[in-house]
């Protein structure tokens, strides 16, 4: 028999007797323990009957602490939610209140040109109203500026006649000559000889005078006036004149 295995036989052996006392040290503190636990008056009572089992109670009653804390949570959210929307809502007014201003304002300031432009309007016409009655019509003491101041005369009384028609007829009548007079006539033969610039005898200028010119046969605006409203009276106009009348 080797050494080895006289010292594995010896390991063994000691092993047992160290559980065994570590066996018995543990009844003992265990028996120390249910000692000291007795009251010193007790009879130690030895009993194999089992302890019985510890019942574990459970409760209905609702956990009101937690419920409360979790409804407060809920209830806050709510709270910063409409907060929130109340944020944007009021965000959102201010905007349109905003632009609800500039529109008005823009709106404001266009009646304002609008006025103004009116009213500037208003004052051009008057000036040129004044202007006009401080500067009257004038007309040329010629041919031309007798014929045209006899057409303006001759359109506030509804006279109609033509430039080219009452020239046309002066031409032939007395060459554009205002003191022209026909001595060699029936007319003349008569005593009522054709005078001025369109060759009228006295009793028709007489009856076709225009008012607001002289009472002078020998006027040119005057007989031209009163000549073209003796031919609209009997030709239509002046126009339709192209011989003696």
């Amino acid at each position: 028999m080797s050494k080895n295995f006289l010292a594995r036989g010896h390991i063994r052996a000691l092993n047992r007797r160290h559980k065994i006392a570590v066996a018995g040290v543990a009844a003992l503190g265990a028996a120390a323990i249910v000692f000291s636990a007795t009251p010193s008056d007790a009879s130690t009572t030895v009993t194999s009957e089992a302890a019985p089992t510890a019942q574990v109670a459970y409760s209905t009653e609702p956990i009101k602490d937690v419920k409360g804390t979790v409804t407060d949570q809920l209830a806050v959210s709510g709270v910063k939610t409409e907060q929130i929307a109340a944020k944007k809502q009021a965000a959102a007014d201010a905007v349109a209140a905003k632009q609800a201003d500039a529109a008005a304002a823009a709106a404001a300031k266009e009646q304002a040109v609008k006025e103004r432009e009116a009213t500037e309007a208003a004052n051009r016409s008057a000036q040129r109203a004044e202007a006009g009655k401080a500067a009257p019509q004038t007309y040329g003491d010629n041919l031309d500026g007798w014929i045209r101041e006899s057409m303006d005369i001759m359109k506030k009384h509804g006279i109609p006649g033509s430039y080219e028609g009452i020239h046309r007829n002066i031409i032939r009548e007395s060459s554009g000559n205002p003191a022209a007079i026909n001595l060699w006539d029936i007319n003349a033969q008569n005593g009522i000889p054709s005078k001025g610039l369109l060759q009228v005898i006295p009793p028709t200028f007489e009856a076709y005078h225009v008012p607001g010119t002289p009472k002078d046969i020998y006027d040119p605006v005057s007989n031209i006036t009163a000549a073209c409203n003796y031919a609209a009276d009997r030709y239509g106009s002046m126009d339709n004149v192209y011989s003696a009348y």
